[in-house]
């Protein structure tokens, strides 16, 4: 677990870099491909101009969408975008030029910021308060207009290359219309759409650009740390869903993702996975963006150990997924890792040692090692992996199954009542349980 920074560089650069401004975007639409840009300002010193495109398909409709409601959309990705840019210098004010939003709005963003760089703050040694930590300032009165349209019953499902979504994609893909969804395609994510069956010409993408003078900073002495990614897909994800005229976006997140990475601590490595960012950002659509779109995900009922039981019986994803954040360029296992060590945990119970190995390419649980890492897995260290992974009793039970103890029976076959899953999608679940 690394620690970067401190308090002291934290004042520095608050002083020294007093705002952050959202300047602009600029998107245009060209044979069905949609190409966006960003324009962020850094107290006037240092300018960032990320960017993405969504390549053509023949299922976007483009033209069915008016101005204002791209506008709003593209807005408000770049309102998650900025957080990746706020965190370098941490300054006290952020300036909104394109569009006004409302105090509720404010709150809302704020929350995002505050909790989604929980474990930015932590690693850093950073001692702030929600309310302290910056201000908001709109510079507009140009208000963002909600979409109104009626979307068909189909499902946008975000694909991310590990057993999650497989699971998602392989218990919905034969009951309802249903269209893959991946941000920058990689081997797991591709080899994941083409086992379930799917052309990429079937599935939507968006290839998003980072500004490389972001990228230069973070090795020039400015704060660097984990940003809340699952809450820019989630925005990313209503544009695709409104290009694709899809009524439902069926998210992979679980229980377990709920738990904090700091034992009585709200402080979250998965915190836009939880319940409570799906529950906000809910709110925050229906109020600001659409009535007709749902966001949830499918998989909240069910623990790691439930969705690991599932992924076990489809065989033709085993040896396309990758967990392995280390070995994402090279779409492999490192084997080193707390998501490799978590992952062959949870799929102990149902897959053999000897397939295991054959997944990994190494005996990944037996690796003296990663003893550390299995410690901090258990809730025997101060803090869990900054990981996504699942709970110290989802953990225990597995490692703990051919002793006396119900705590594994009682895991699998439980089920979260806490979702947002609407009543087609729950009882396609409960079926498969």
């Amino acid at each position: 677990m690394a620690v970067y920074y401190d308090q002291q560089k934290y004042e520095s650069l608050r002083e020294e870099y007093s705002f952050l401004r959202f300047q602009s975007y600029d998107y245009h639409i060209n044979n069905q491909m949609m190409s966006v840009k960003f324009s962020f300002s850094l107290d006037d010193k240092y300018f960032f101009y990320p960017s993405f495109e969504m390549p053509s398909r023949d299922f976007y409709r483009w033209d069915n969408i008016e101005k204002d409601q791209l506008d709003t959309l593209i807005f408000n990705i770049g309102m998650a975008e900025l957080i990746s840019y706020w965190k370098l210098a941490c300054p006290k004010k952020v300036y909104i030029a394109p569009h006004y939003i409302d105090d509720n709005q404010i709150k809302w963003w704020k929350k995002l910021y505050f909790n989604g760089l929980g474990e930015f703050f932590y690693l850093n040694k950073i001692s702030t308060n929600v309310n302290d930590f910056m201000s908001i300032v709109v510079e507009s009165d140009v208000s963002c207009k909600k979409l109104h349209s009626s979307l068909n019953e189909r499902t946008l499902v975000p694909v991310g290359g590990g057993k999650d979504s497989a699971v998602t994609i392989e218990l919905l893909r034969n009951k309802m219309p249903l269209i893959p969804f991946i941000i920058n395609p990689r081997g797991a994510t591709i080899d994941t759409v083409t086992a379930a069956g799917y052309e990429m010409s079937q599935a939507a993408v968006i290839n998003r650009t980072l500004d490389p003078t972001m990228l230069k900073m973070n090795n020039e002495g400015f704060l660097n740390g984990h940003t809340p990614f699952s809450a820019l897909l989630a925005f990313y994800s209503l544009l695709v869903a409104t290009a694709t005229n899809s009524k439902y976006i069926a998210l992979s997140n679980e229980s377990s993702a709920n738990e904090s990475t700091v034992p009585d601590t709200e402080i979250n490595h998965q915190y836009s996975k939880s319940l409570t960012f799906e529950n906000d950002f809910r709110d925050y659509v229906k109020n600001y963006i659409s009535d007709e779109i749902q966001y949830f995900s499918f998989l909240r009922p069910l623990n790691e150990l439930q969705i690991a039981n599932q992924f076990s019986k489809f065989e033709h994803y085993h040896d396309v997924f990758r967990s392995c954040n280390a070995g994402s360029k090279t779409n492999s296992w490192c084997g080193k890792c707390p998501k490799c060590l978590f992952t062959w945990i949870i799929l102990s119970p149902f897959l053999s040692h000897e397939k295991l190995i054959k997944i990994f390419g190494s005996d990944v649980i037996n690796d003296e090692s990663l003893k550390p890492i299995l410690a901090q897995l258990k809730g025997e260290a101060e803090v869990k992996p900054f990981e996504c992974v699942g709970t110290v009793e989802e953990v225990n039970a597995c490692l703990l199954k051919n002793r006396q103890d119900n705590s594994f029976e009682i895991l699998l076959h439980g089920y979260d009542d806490n979702n947002n899953l609407p009543s087609i999608f729950e009882n396609i679940l409960k079926n498969n349980l």
